[in-house]
């Protein structure tokens, strides 16, 4: 079994900082924080750093020019700064790359492995990319999704919903994480966009008891090895597949584009 992967976050507020750790706790990270930019130029045994560039005693970029001349750790720059010239700046420091906020947590997960795989870090363990769940397929290497062996064609933010509640199926995920992981942390429009993409997104498996709402909490990924699919459902049931079919050339973002809006 792989160690976990030790991410020192450096950020100074607390709003940004605490959802950030618990996530990358969620992915199997181990995390630390420094809140100031000397916490962070004393801290040691990272193998991967989040440095926000606004610290409030030392400028980012200095501490990144710093970490970066006296060891080859990792350096993820997560910044407000989003400017053509602030990343070249940043990246010409010592930073391996650059995310702006406000930013998608699962964008940051994936940006955080990309870099752990360019410079030869070690992996937090990741998920098999085709997940089996009774009569569901999740791959998340394509984002595709298969019910019966058929392609169901789901938005990005349907995509990303059912795969975070598939992560532990079963298991009850609040509004807050669903808002935070799939949306942003700091999301400010108006929750019934959560709503409205389970509602597409029952409708488009075409078993709409798979996805459970628990009242006052949250949302589950139910059982899915029910019976055969309603007639008129998104795509015609099939004899069940323990792996989905080669790729088609059907493209599965360009359905259901409409409600990934707010």
């Amino acid at each position: 079994m792989l160690a976990a992967v030790r991410v020192l976050v450096v950020e100074d507020d607390d709003g940004i900082a605490e959802p950030l750790m618990e996530g990358l706790r969620r992915e199997g990270f181990e995390v630390e924080r420094a809140s100031t930019g000397a916490a962070a130029l004393a801290a040691t045994d990272a193998e991967l750093v989040l440095l926000d560039l606004g610290l409030p005693d030392i400028d980012g970029y200095t501490v990144c020019q710093q970490l970066r001349a006296r060891s080859k750790v990792p350096i993820i720059a997560v910044t407000a700064r989003g400017a053509e010239v602030d990343r070249v700046v940043g990246l010409e420091l010592g930073a391996d790359d650059y995310i702006v906020k406000p930013f998608g947590f699962r964008e940051l997960v994936a940006r955080i492995r990309a870099v752990l795989r360019r410079t030869g870090g070690a992996l937090a363990p990741e998920a098999p990319p085709v997940q089996q769940l009774g009569r569901l397929a999740i791959d998340r290497r394509t984002r595709r999704v298969y019910v019966d062996g058929e392609e169901i064609a789901l938005s990005p933010k349907e995509f990303d919903l059912l795969s975070l509640l598939a992560e532990d199926a079963g298991a009850v995920v609040n509004r807050q994480q669903i808002l935070e992981e799939v949306w942003d942390p700091h999301w400010y429009g108006p929750t019934k966009t959560v709503d409205v993409h389970v509602a597409s997104l029952r409708k488009k498996l075409g078993h709409p008891e798979w996805i459970e709402t628990v009242r006052r909490v949250g949302l589950r990924l139910g059982p899915t090895d029910g019976p055969d699919r309603p007639a008129g459902a998104t795509a015609a049931a099939g004899a069940p597949s323990a792996q989905p079919p080669p790729p088609s050339d059907a493209d599965p973002e360009a359905d259901g584009e409409a409600a990934d809006r707010p």
